[in-house]
């Protein structure tokens, strides 16, 4: 039985990549770009420094600035309107996750008519996905979740009620800008959530079923830079050392996360949904826990985790609690505002979502229930 190894992504990274942006946008046939941008990238100033980057390259641009935290099928949908309605021939994502997911769902739904719920990967939606998209540039200004090489999006659809993964390898973008400058500005909370969420990708997908030996190496490696450069990024923001080694990381989680992801992330697509949370700080919270109900199913791979993270000899759900307490981050439920009422309705849309299916130990809803509540 033969399987596909593929790394297709053009990275183009280091301090100061931004001034490139222009000439890579001419280069994919680009002259009018739709710049996607959330509401905390405009207030960093971000939004308008890449704006005059591109104008002053010849490059005509048109911001969309309407993405939430925890984005909406709606919001998508106001995306391609603008898309449509400025004459844009290619989409600029800049920012954390939520503007670039939102971004390559603008890009898919500008030349595909099915409905968003029609591509859910829970039903090998994408298969429904083809080439025909406008050229995509990705522009990270967090070092997490990795959208910048990935070819998944996910957003609340109205159809499902849930945090809906679309995963197609066209969603890939045509070029990830990473540009450590543009993190250097992140809050010590943000960047100690979006890390977490590197490192999860990192987790999860070294230990999830299968057999994917290029994704096991970058998904190690991806640890072990969390475990050296996650600390010095929260508590010296403008170290670009440190802030450039979690921007890999993220590249390197969302580049293994293709051989598959687990309950963690399953657990916490609903804590955004139902319960507001961050998705990094809702991984933060749940991996420790997932990682100890995969304790005996996954030794070798999580002794090998605490290892990198340098904690040998430590279990590695304790090793991620290590980490947490030195970063600030709750460890706790309860302490991000979650209560038991919300638990009812996390648990179907966990055991529905496909980042399970790839768990190293099977998981029924009494084992989420389980997670969550031993979690609050």
């Amino acid at each position: 039985m033969s399987v596909e190894w593929s790394f297709p992504t053009r990275v183009l990274f280091g301090a100061g990549a931004l001034a490139e942006l222009p000439d890579r946008v001419s280069t994919l046939g680009g002259n009018r770009a739709l710049l996607v941008v959330d509401r905390g990238v405009v207030a960093a100033g971000l939004a308008e420094r890449a704006e005059g980057v591109l104008r002053a390259g010849g490059v005509e641009v048109a911001r969309f600035d309407g993405v939430s935290s925890n984005p909406v099928e709606d919001e998508v949908h106001a995306g391609v309107e603008r898309y449509r309605a400025e004459r844009c021939d290619i989409v600029v994502g800049l920012g954390g996750g939520a503007p670039l997911d939102v971004a390559k769902a603008i890009r898919l739904k500008a030349t595909h008519e099915r409905p968003l719920e029609d591509f859910d990967d829970a039903r090998d939606g994408g298969r429904h996905v083809t080439t025909d998209l406008p050229p995509f540039v990705a522009i990270p200004t967090t070092a997490g979740t990795g959208s910048e090489v990935s070819r998944s999006t996910v957003i609340s659809l109205r159809a499902t009620g849930r945090k809906t993964v679309i995963f197609a390898p066209p969603l890939i973008p045509n070029l990830a800008l990473c540009d450590p400058e543009l993190t250097v500005g992140l809050p010590p909370r943000t960047t100690a959530a979006t890390g977490m969420d590197a490192l999860t990708h990192c987790v999860e997908a070294y230990i999830a079923l299968g057999d994917h030996p290029l994704c096991d190496a970058l998904a190690l490696h991806g640890t072990k830079l969390v475990g050296e450069h996650l600390v010095r990024a929260v508590e010296h923001g403008g170290d670009l050392d440190a802030r450039g080694g979690m921007m890999k990381a993220a590249i390197l989680g969302a580049i293994s996360f293709q051989k598959g992801l687990g309950a963690c992330h399953a657990l916490a697509h609903p804590l955004s949904n139902v319960a507001g949370l961050h998705h990094g700080l809702a991984n933060a919270i749940m991996l420790p826990h997932v990682l100890d109900f995969c304790t005996e199913a996954a030794q070798r791979p999580l002794a090998e985790i605490s290892a990198a993270l340098g904690q040998p000899g430590l279990r590695a759900g304790d090793a991620v609690r290590l980490l947490l307490r030195r970063i600030g981050l709750p460890q706790r439920l309860s302490e991000a505002g979650v209560n038991e009422s919300h638990i009812a309705s996390m648990v179907p849309q966990a055991l529905e979502d496909a980042s399970h299916r790839t768990s190293p130990r099977p998981c029924t809803a009494a084992d989420l229930e389980a997670m969550y509540r031993s979690a609050l």
